[in-house]
C-alpha cells in the first residue's frame, strides 16, 4: 500500500513520532519561503506542513497507516496537493477541507471510505481550517578558541547579519549544542530560538584528555639533571614548578584543578605537564667539558 505521506517527509513508514518530528524541522527549515527563495518552495512548505498535520496525530496517523494513498484516489500526495491546489500555489488549507470536509466523492469510490458522511478524523485540522504552527528555530555551526572552551566567556556570533556576543560556559567540549533565546526566525510576532553546533578550535600548546590538559615544556639539561624551578605560562598565570633531580624527557607533573570544568560534576580537572628535555649544542660548550664528558659520561 503506497503511503506517500511519509515520502513527503522523507522517511520510511515505520518511523517513530520522535523521527517523524524531527524530519519535519529539518524540512520546514530548509523549505521555509522565508529562506527559501525558490518559485516551488512555499508549495514544498505546503505539502511538509499538511503531512505533519496528519503523521503527528496519533488518530489521524493510524487512520492514514490503515488506508493509506486511497484517501487520495490512489494518487500520491504530492500529485493530489498540486491537482487541486492549481498551477503551483494551490490553497491547502482549501484541500484539506475537500479531502475531509465530508464530500467523500474524491476518494474514487461513490462514498466515505471511512464508514461515515463526516470528517474521517473527527474533527478537522483546528476548527476546518490548516493551522500547522511553522518552526521557526535555526541550528548553525560555531567554531570558538580553545581557551574559551576550557575557562568560558563571550564570543561574537555572525548569523543572517546580525551580529551579537554569546556566553560560553566554562568546559564547553565539540559537538555540544547551545541555545541562544530569540536569534531564531521571525514570523507573525513570534520568534524562534538559534541552536549553536560547537566546534571548538585546536590549540599549538595544549591536549585535552577528557577533563585534563596536556602541555609541554621545556627543561634544560642541567635542570632536568640536578633540580631546579622552572617559571611557566599556563591558560590562567604563570605558575614555578619545581623539576627534581633525574627527571626523564616525557615525565609529568601535575598541578591539580587546573584543567577543564565537568560541567555536570562542577568540577576541574587536572593540568599535566610534560617534560621536554632541551640538550645543549656541544659546539657551543667548554672544550674541557666535553673531553670530560667524553671521558666520563656513561655509554649505556
Amino acid at each position: 500500500m503506497a503511503k506517500s505521506l511519509y515520502e513527503t517527509l522523507e522517511i520510511n513508514d515505520n518511523a517513530s513520532e520522535a523521527e517523524i518530528k524531527k524530519a519535519y524541522r529539518k524540512l520546514a527549515r530548509k523549505y521555509h519561503p522565508d529562506v527559501n527563495k525558490e518559485v516551488s518552495a512555499e508549495e514544498k512548505f505546503k505539502e511538509i506542513n499538511a503531512a505533519y498535520e496528519i503523521l503527528s496525530d496519533k488518530e489521524k496517523k493510524q487512520q492514514y497507516d490503515m488506508h493509506g494513498d486511497s484517501m487520495f484516489g490512489g494518487q500520491n500526495f504530492h500529485d493530489f496537493s498540486r491537482s487541486h491546489g492549481g498551477a503551483g500555489a494551490g490553497n491547502m488549507e482549501d484541500i484539506l477541507r475537500e479531502m475531509f470536509g465530508g464530500g467523500g466523492a474524491q476518494f474514487g469510490g461513490g462514498g466515505n471510505p471511512f464508514g461515515g458522511g463526516g470528517n474521517p478524523f473527527g474533527g478537522g485540522f483546528g476548527g476546518g481550517g490548516f493551522q500547522q504552527e511553522v518552526n521557526l528555530d535555526m541550528e548553525t555551526k560555531v567554531t570558538i578558541p580553545f581557551i574559551v572552551s576550557v575557562l568560558g566567556g563571550s564570543h561574537s556570533v555572525a548569523v543572517n547579519g546580525d551580529r551579537f556576543d554569546i556566553k560560553i560556559p566554562a568546559g564547553v567540549n565539540s559537538g555540544e549544542k547551545m541555545r541562544v533565546k530569540g536569534k531564531g526566525h521571525t514570523q507573525g510576532g513570534r520568534t524562534g530560538d538559534l541552536f549553536l553546533k560547537i566546534t571548538v578550535a585546536s590549540s599549538p600548546e595544549y591536549e585535552r584528555e577528557g577533563d585534563d590538559l596536556v602541555k609541554s615544556f621545556d627543561v634544560p639539561l642541567h635542570a632536568a639533571l640536578f633540580g631546579d624551578k622552572i617559571a611557566i605560562e599556563t591558560l590562567e598565570k604563570e605558575i614555578k614548578l619545581k623539576v627534581p633531580q633525574n627527571t626523564k624527557n616525557g615525565q609529568r607533573f601535575r598541578v591539580k584543578e587546573m584543567g577543564a570544568m565537568n560541567r555536570k560534576t562542577k568540577t576541574r580537572g587536572n593540568l599535566y605537564l610534560k617534560a621536554n628535555i632541551v640538550l645543549p649544542n656541544v659546539d657551543d660548550l667548554d672544550e674541557d667539558l666535553v673531553e670530560l664528558m667524553k671521558e666520563k659520561l656513561p655509554k649505556e
